[in-house]
């Protein structure tokens, strides 16, 4: 899922981001009102946070534009107690609003619970299916015959960009640069762990639909058989 995130002040933006990377969204960023409808414009944006008060274009007159075209969820950003900008932005398309100073965490519980509400509970056209293995990338979830599993964000990115790719090699240096990012500096171990801790958290999932399988000298790939969904 495609998160756009329109905020002027650069250290709250940059933690939000920090924030979604680690629970598996992309990620746009924007730092006024027009640069924000430009990259909506350009980008197949799923889902948007949106400062109020910005330079350029305010967030309010920026939704009323969006919503000319889109119903793409909106979270409303402000530091304003102020019912009339929050009345504003309810009365303009947006669908939560979150005030100033917040958390990360409480940043992606009202994600989620958006993300939830507007897809009303239905899972989304790329859910991912091999047998009794389910990947919702939209909820981050991952199921064997109907028992969650429990993943790390990590290992969940690990998991998804694999499953998006059956059946393809991936060096450990790929999936450094896809999952962990280009300024990564640390170990290329981390990837072999986390593999590891995949391989042990599929342990039910029966071998013959799919395992996650080492190329020696090349790197890792998800074999499967066939995809359902």
């Amino acid at each position: 899922m495609n998160i756009l995130i329109i905020e002027d002040e650069q250290p709250i933006n940059h933690v939000i981001k920090a924030y979604m990377k680690k629970v598996g969204f992309t990620t746009f960023q924007a730092f006024n009102g027009k640069e924000g409808y430009n990259l909506f414009k350009k980008e197949q944006i799923d889902f948007i946070l949106l400062d109020i008060m910005m330079p350029e274009l305010d967030g309010i007159s920026l939704l009323k534009k969006i919503r000319t075209t889109s119903n793409v969820p909106v979270i409303m950003l402000t530091a304003l107690n102020d019912q009339q900008h929050i009345l504003e932005s309810f009365e303009h398309g947006a669908d939560d609003y979150i005030t100033k100073p917040f958390t990360g965490e409480e940043v992606i519980a009202r994600t989620k619970a958006v993300i939830r509400r507007t897809n009303s509970g239905k899972l989304p056209d790329d859910s991912i299916q091999f047998g009794q293995l389910m990947i919702n990338p939209a909820y981050h979830t991952v199921r064997i015959t109907h028992k969650e599993l429990n993943l790390a964000p990590r290992d969940f990115s690990v998991l998804l960009f694999l499953a998006e790719n059956p059946n393809q090699i991936f060096s450990r240096d790929q999936l450094l640069d896809h999952i962990w990012g280009f300024d990564y500096e640390g170990s290329d171990r981390a990837v072999d762990l986390a593999i590891k801790r995949l391989r042990k958290a599929l342990s039910n999932w029966p071998e013959h639909e799919g395992h996650i399988e080492t190329v020696r000298g090349h790197g890792y790939l998800l074999r499967v058989e066939e995809r359902l969904l």
